[in-house]
């Protein structure tokens, strides 16, 4: 156990529960401002699996302030446009340019990277010796001048916070709060990844794309500088029952899922070197996040749906938040500095968690009546209004949570 006597006052300890994109950023932005971090992760290996992720702009923003921008550049792939496409003819829907637009209407890029890539370029800017690799967390407690963080090995750390960034069946908030379950939301998704080369010429355009379907839809976009497409494949199913977020399926399980949609998307499912699926589990919005010297980040306070692109992004935005208001403070206010990064963040979390949600609906609409008033929608404003999104959520992508008004500052000594 750390003691108390023992921690620097002038460099308070901080305990991050969670090596993940989300604990890694809070790690990165924490050390900008000379705390001293402790990244706790239950992995015996530092890393992601897994799909592509979505750098919007306001993530790429966060990127930049953490000096790592140029490495994102380097490792994704900036698409050309955003475009919807119909199931079943193969029509395009709407088309919202990308590639050099972002930077104009919203002060940064948009970018499609691997996650085992945007996960490596925040480590290697982490020294290994702030990593504790194969630490399972069994529970948080807080106290008047100390948090305590437990381990499976029997390890006690003592800290002036714990962040727990634990993903949506986070210990530090079941230990917070108690047992709450996460929802099934009755949506299934396959992913994949297909080698650029194993596709005839030309066959995925240089964009982001999204198939709107009954009852499901499917996003591919090229990663690794192109060499890559990464899609994922959504679908409403009654139940789920796995407790994999990894479990392994097979191409006829996806092919069969999509019957008669467009051949040319389902020529690309059909090449993946690997399929795997899993459920989509949701939380209702927390009324707090914290208490004391605890705290939640990312999925462990606001799990996010896939739907705006924007689980990793939120959680980047909270990680330089919170960065932002314990900066300066003493190990004495920094319950205070974490109640107000709690203010200034659940508002806009929440509504982007709550978007998330309904957009679903949206893009996976049964009825062909509503689907036409929907697709008339679009192309009355890609008419008028054709630098929009289509999803109307210039609110997400314009965003600087590295010059946002935080609200009050927490008073400094």
């Amino acid at each position: 156990m750390t003691s108390s006597s023992s921690r620097n006052a002038r460099r308070p300890v901080i305990a991050i529960v969670g090596g993940g994109i989300g604990g890694l950023a809070t790690a990165l932005a924490l050390r900008q401002r000379g705390f001293e971090v402790t990244v706790f992760e239950r992995s015996e290996a530092l890393g992601e699996i897994g799909a592509g992720i979505a750098i919007a702009p306001n993530a790429v923003k966060v990127l930049r302030a953490l000096g790592r921008e140029p490495r994102l550049i380097q490792q994704g792939f900036e698409p050309e446009a955003y475009t919807g496409w119909d199931w079943k003819s193969g029509k395009s829907l709407f088309s919202t340019p990308r590639k050099g637009l972002h930077q104009k209407l919203y002060g940064a890029g948009y970018y499609h990277i691997h996650r085992a890539d945007l996960h490596a370029l925040l480590a290697e800017a982490i020294p290994s010796s702030v990593v504790r690799l194969g630490m399972e967390c069994t529970g948080v407690e807080d106290g008047p001048s100390a948090a305590i963080a437990s381990f499976a090995d029997g390890t006690r750390f003592e800290a002036d916070a714990i962040i727990g960034a634990d993903g949506i069946r986070s210990i530090v908030r079941r230990s917070l709060f108690g047992e709450d379950r996460p929802r099934f939301t009755g949506i299934v998704c396959w992913r994949g990844m297909v080698p650029t080369g194993d596709l005839p010429p030309g066959h995925v355009p240089p964009t982001g794309s999204n198939w709107h379907g009954p009852h499901g839809h499917v996003t591919h976009y090229y990663v690794r500088r192109g060499t890559l497409v990464n899609f994922v494949a959504v679908r409403e199913q009654s139940s789920w029952t796995d407790e994999s977020w990894t479990a392994k399926s097979t191409r006829e399980d996806l092919l069969a899922a999509f019957e008669g949609w467009h051949p040319r998307l389902r020529l690309l499912l059909s090449r993946s070197l690997h399929y795997y699926k899993w459920g989509l589990f949701d939380r209702e919005p927390l009324a707090e996040w914290g208490r004391g010297r605890i705290t939640l980040l990312g999925d462990a306070a606001h799990p996010m749906l896939p739907f705006l692109g924007q689980g990793a992004a939120q959680a980047m935005e909270d990680a330089y938040a919170l960065a932002r208001l314990l900066e300066g403070q003493d190990s004495a206010r920094l319950p205070d500095a974490l109640r107000a990064y709690e203010s200034a963040r659940k508002p806009r979390a929440t509504r982007v968690q709550l978007g998330s949600r309904a957009r679903a609906g949206e893009v996976h609409l049964a009825s062909a009546w509503k689907r036409v008033l929907r697709d008339m929608r679009y192309r009355i404003q890609g008419w008028l209004q054709p630098r929009r999104p289509a999803n109307r959520a210039e609110w997400i992508l314009g965003y600087d949570i590295t010059t946002a008004d935080l609200g009050g500052p927490v008073s400094r000594v």
